[in-house]
């Protein structure tokens, strides 16, 4: 099923086509992730405990995973570092392998991993988060070669991100249950400082989730509850929306051959059943054009 809906922009656009490329019916798709060596799209149903994997000539193959992945990317050596329920781990659907490296929330039983990346220096950044969504217990930590993963920001509520600038300067990080996006300096050391409001959203406009930085800069943010994602300029300015049919995009990532193609993951969690309705493909992935070109993943170095 194909769908056409006008970007809304500040400058003249043409309509955006948004498909459906694998009607999947996640619960809680997240985290794709473009693989350059394989020509394919990774991306997980955390709570459905799937991974999925589309190759560019649309071939479609699926793993069911023993515990929730929260995200993926891929590691230098081959196969996937990910956050997991049980911690941050290596991870090889395939092989069925899943080995946690590191627990840094034990004492925490009731947080779990969400969302997670690697910056432009091959560092694995991946948060935490409470997974009834009712405490500020997320962290956002980062991880370098065999060293275990350092705290980078706390009380978070509901994680998602983290996105990072061409130039791997600026980190973007949401907190997506107080609608916010924040910014971070990474300095030529690595460190990290100058945390500050990106973005603020209010009532009505849907929650950040997931999001990705195009080549020239710009921050794609997919919105909870909000029927779109949105580009934004390194300045904040918003300059488009992308419509997409369902109420739920969960993140968005480039990929294809030469980076020129948005790939949006979407959730069906929590819609009743006039919205199933309503949504036939709400837990899919969805495919489209926007005209700008992404870049290609750094492969975690550890």
């Amino acid at each position: 099923m194909v769908f056409f809906w006008p970007a809304l922009t500040n400058v003249a656009a043409m309509p955006i086509e948004v498909q459906c490329v694998a009607d999947v019916h996640a619960v809680l798709g997240e985290g794709p992730v473009w693989v350059a060596r394989e020509n394919a799209l990774y991306w997980v149903d955390i709570k459905g405990r799937r991974i999925f994997r589309l190759t560019g000539d649309r071939e479609l193959t699926s793993w069911e995973t023993p515990l929730r992945v929260g995200s993926l990317a891929p590691c230098a050596n081959g196969g996937f570092i990910g956050g997991t329920e049980d911690g941050i781990a290596l991870i090889d659907p395939a092989a069925g392998r899943y080995d946690i490296l590191h627990d840094p929330e034990a004492h925490l039983p009731d947080n779990r991993f969400n969302d997670g990346k690697v910056d432009r220096r091959g560092r694995f950044w991946a948060g935490s988060m409470d997974d009834r969504e009712a405490a500020a217990t997320g962290t956002l930590y980062v991880l370098g070669g065999d060293s275990a993963p350092v705290p980078i920001d706390r009380e978070y509520q509901v994680t998602n991100g983290p996105a990072f600038s061409p130039a791997g300067n600026v980190m973007y990080h949401n907190d997506s249950a107080r609608a916010v996006t924040y910014a971070f300096d990474i300095g030529a050391d690595g460190g990290v400082a100058n945390r500050r409001s990106f973005l603020q959203f209010g009532p009505g406009e849907g929650y950040p989730d997931g999001m990705t930085v195009d080549a020239e800069g710009c921050l794609w943010v997919a919105f909870w509850d909000g029927w779109c994602v949105r580009r934004y300029s390194p300045g904040g300015a918003w300059l488009e929306t992308i419509r997409t049919p369902v109420a739920r995009p969960t993140s968005c990532a480039f990929g294809g051959p030469n980076f020129e193609n948005l790939y949006i993951t979407s959730a069906s969690i929590g819609l009743d059943a006039e919205a199933r309705v309503m949504q036939p493909n709400a837990g899919g992935l969805f495919m489209c054009v926007p005209g700008v070109r992404g870049l290609p993943d750094i492969p975690f170095a550890g």
